[in-house]
């Protein structure tokens, strides 16, 4: 079974920088793409960034683009967000999810396990 942990969340002010983890234990993840999403209140959760697992390929949303970098190191079975130059719209909380197909999908749907997520808020 897939376990997804994320870790790393807290306050902080705008301009500042936090680096989230996401540990996966329970399968080999050479086949997989990994992602993180947040869902802010009262909004839908949304793609943040991905990675390949394998090659390390890596992709973003247009709003973090600059500012957020994903990671993997494969031998922790740890996935990174770097988190730079934040913004009190960055406030949500982070879900880090594993997609078995490698589909490097920006959809919820895409994605087959999800963490618990880790709270970040950003004051300004």
């Amino acid at each position: 079974q897939v376990q997804l942990v994320e870790s790393g969340g807290g306050l902080v002010q705008a301009g500042g920088s936090l680096r989230l983890s996401c540990a996966a234990s329970g399968r080999t993840f050479s086949n997989y793409a990994m992602g993180w999403f947040r869902q802010a209140p009262g909004k839908e959760r949304e793609f943040v960034a991905g990675i390949n697992w394998s090659k390390g390929f890596t992709r973003y949303a247009d709003f973090v683009k600059g500012r957020f970098t994903i990671s993997r190191d494969k031998a922790k079975n740890t996935v990174y967000l770097q988190m730079n130059n934040l913004k009190p719209e960055d406030t949500a909380v982070y879900y880090c999810a594993a997609d078995r197909t490698d589909g490097g999908s920006v959809y919820l749907a895409g994605y087959d396990y999800w963490g618990q997520g880790t709270q970040v808020t950003v004051s300004s």
